[in-house]
């Protein structure tokens, strides 16, 4: 699998430009660690991740440091940790040092990216422009939807991509922020869904994708 094949598609992001209370809430709001910044033309110049905004003003955690300690600091530093805990707008907070992978990335590929830089998800890009995001759910989802056979990749991404441009359509759902997962023709859910409606509405989508041979649901309900 790559990463085309687990991504989340619809992902939530800020621009440079946006007040950093607006992002903290939509971190809170949609549950999840990071926020890819972006410009015009979606094309990623930041990341915003809970870390960025552990030391705040609102909220009294400011770095506090001995005056021996903060004597010997370079002002550098110093200025760096005020702009972090006093900054209004997202580019004053965030970091502009990308880690980011393309669509062809194989999943071993993505752990390591994961791995080795202690972070929880990655911005996948196409040309420089936003198009997903793999997070370690994802890579955990895939391997709870693998299977031992030999199956058909290019078939498999065929199907996920038929559903998602079908479920982008729905105006019953906004499912296409949660996930989809195809592993040999078996169509994987993952989620949350609000309602059974919803549930038995999902199911039957995916049965109508030509080449579906099964569908899981691995959705979690919310009611």
């Amino acid at each position: 699998m790559k990463a085309m094949d687990v991504m989340n598609r619809e992902v939530v992001t800020v621009g440079p430009d946006t007040d950093i209370s607006e992002a903290a809430k939509l971190l809170t709001e949609h549950d999840i660690s990071a926020l890819p910044v972006v410009d015009g033309d979606r094309h990623v110049v930041g990341i915003l991740s809970e870390a960025d905004l552990m030391r705040r003003e609102e909220i009294d955690t400011g770095k506090q440091r001995p005056w021996w300690l903060e004597a010997v600091t370079p002002a550098s530093t110093l200025a760096e940790e005020f702009t972090k805990s006093h900054g209004k707008k997202v580019s004053e907070v965030m970091s502009d040092s990308v880690i980011s992978a393309s669509e062809d990335a194989s999943l071993a590929e993505i752990a390591t990216i994961l791995e080795r830089n202690r972070i929880k998800r990655v911005p996948i890009l196409r040309n420089g422009e936003l198009v997903g995001v793999v997070s370690r759910a994802n890579l955990i989802q895939a391997l709870a939807s693998s299977t031992s056979s030999s199956n058909d990749q290019n078939a498999d991404r065929t199907i996920r991509l038929a559903l998602l441009t079908e479920l982008d359509k729905q105006p019953w759902t906004d499912f296409g922020s949660r996930n989809v997962i195809v592993s040999d023709g078996t169509v994987h859910i993952w989620g949350l869904v609000s309602s059974e409606q919803e549930r038995r509405a999902l199911v039957a989508l995916a049965e109508t994708i030509p080449d579906v041979k099964n569908v899981a649901d691995e959705m979690i309900p919310a009611y």
